[in-house]
């Protein structure tokens, strides 16, 4: 077998790999020998029959399965002697023509390209210094979560046929729906309860209720949005035939012992406890989360080395089909979001390379500290999964188990999480207190806030007003690693 490298540029590699013919006809015999046992033919022995009979009856066949196993094993070969990690699957073309090589008449000669992983040191995490913002859980966040759970119990009670119906009432309604008039499909219910002001329906069809009554008949008139799911109907004027079943008014439910009873504890007390508890774990949640941005941030500062091009094209892949679809899904364009589409391709591919950086600094210091995710935390996270299916259990055990590439893409936030805990472990982290608001802000909006609370006061000469520049909608950009 002879090796040669033919390119060493960055962090790609190029090879070409002769295996010469004699070398695998060797490698045909031998294999032709392990099948004589395992053929049985009429007319031979078992393990009598000779190899020559085997060649000529399956040395096609056999020999394409020898050149398979002889490539996986040169390429494993020939990056293990060189110490090479591969960032992914090596890419091998087969120099020549295949059916020589079967017939034993041609060398099998192999190109095979890769991109290595880059080699860098880590940055030392125990001089890290990091904030983590905590909030209080206050009597008011825990007096609105209990308003909200009245409201979410909330009954609705007729009111007189007479009284005209007002917003926040739920009305009891039969409709048939046409366009151009034709009923369309979709566009009639019966017995259908609507809270109006909910705005469950299509823009302006719950207005157009607000004063019926028990009984009234009428015509509602709207034009379905441009963006709605139904594309034979988006943008076009519908009209709905309304009859008015019942108007009921809402009740409003008390915030006591009652209400904690019926949703299955004991008294308000208990009530009270459960909520503030379930406040104070999504505090605690966006507090870590937090932290983890600021982590991320300063990781980020600290290395610099180049990456992959194939890994970060495929991060970048991921990244913008989901832009694109959330684009598409919603109707709009990039214009409407205040760029163009060659700006947005720019600011994504940034945060793919962030992503592939992050991901092979924790990767790297997962490995030098020995962290991974063990059988017990999988199951777990199995389990959570599963969960969230009830019914399809087994289905969505059986799903992982037989994919690797899934229970991969499972394991991968798990230790994510391991080697962001273990650097919080040798981190100076330090609390700071701010509001509910502050912590769950967003990050890009508070930094845009704190450049304009720094931002120096014009003179007073330069004081005369220009109109305010608008604003551009913000981006759902993240800059972590993405995988948790």
């Amino acid at each position: 077998m002879q090796v040669t490298e033919t390119r060493s540029e960055g962090l790609s590699r190029e090879f070409r790999i002769v295996v010469p013919a004699n070398d695998l006809e060797a490698r045909l015999t031998e294999h032709l020998e392990t099948l004589k046992g395992q053929i049985q033919l009429k007319g031979f022995r078992p393990g009598k029959v000779p190899v020559s009979y085997l060649r000529k009856a399956y040395g096609k066949s056999v020999m394409g399965e020898v050149i398979q196993k002889t490539v996986e094993e040169i390429s494993s070969k020939t990056l293990e002697e060189r110490a090479l990690k591969p960032a992914q699957t090596p890419k091998i073309d087969v120099d020549g023509e295949m059916e020589q090589v079967v017939a034993g008449k041609a060398d099998l000669a192999i190109t095979m390209a890769l991109e290595v992983m880059p080699e860098f040191e880590p940055a030392d995490v125990s001089k890290l210094k990091l904030v983590r913002p905590v909030a209080d859980v206050t009597e008011e966040d825990i007096t609105k979560a209990l308003e909200d759970l009245a409201a979410q119990q909330k009954s609705f009670k007729p009111r007189g046929k007479t009284a005209k119906a007002k917003d926040g009432d739920q009305v009891t309604i039969d409709f048939v729906g046409s366009v151009e008039g034709e009923e369309f499909e979709g566009g009639t219910a019966e017995g259908l309860t609507l809270v109006l002001g909910s705005g469950s329906f299509i823009p302006g069809f719950e207005d157009q209720l607000v004063g019926v009554k028990t009984g009234d008949e009428v015509t509602v008139n709207v034009t379905f949005p441009e963006d709605y799911s139904a594309k034979h109907l988006a943008g076009k004027a519908a009209a709905f035939a309304v009859k008015v079943g019942e108007v009921a008014a809402p009740e409003k439910v008390a915030i006591d012992d009652e209400l904690a009873t019926r949703l299955g504890l004991e008294n308000l007390e208990k009530l009270r406890d459960l909520v503030a508890g379930k406040i104070g774990e999504d505090f605690a949640k966006a507090s870590r989360e937090k932290l983890k941005r600021n982590l991320l941030d300063a990781m980020d500062e600290l290395h610099d080395f180049d990456l992959p091009p194939g890994l970060v094209e495929t991060e970048f892949d991921q990244i913008w089909a989901q832009v694109t679809g959330d684009l598409e899904q919603s109707g709009s364009t990039f214009e409407d979001e205040g760029e163009t589409e060659e700006s947005a391709r720019a600011d994504y591919r940034k945060i793919a390379e962030r992503r592939v950086r992050l991901g092979l600094v924790l990767a790297e210091i997962g490995q030098l500290n020995k962290i991974d995710v063990t059988e017990q935390e999988i199951t777990r996270a199995l389990s959570a999964q599963a969960r969230q299916f009830p019914g399809q259990e087994q289905q969505l055990y059986d799903f992982y188990t037989k994919n690797p590439q899934a229970l991969a893409q499972l394991r991968a936030p798990l230790f994510e999480d391991k080697v962001i805990d273990f650097i919080f472990e040798l981190a100076e982290v330090t609390e700071q207190k701010v509001s509910r608001d502050e912590l769950f802000a967003d990050p890009e909006e508070m930094a845009e806030k704190q450049k304009k609370k720094n931002a120096k006061p014009k003179k007073k000469a330069a004081a005369k007003k220009k109109p305010a520049a608008k604003k551009k909608p913000a981006k759902s950009k993240t800059g972590d690693t993405g995988k948790a």
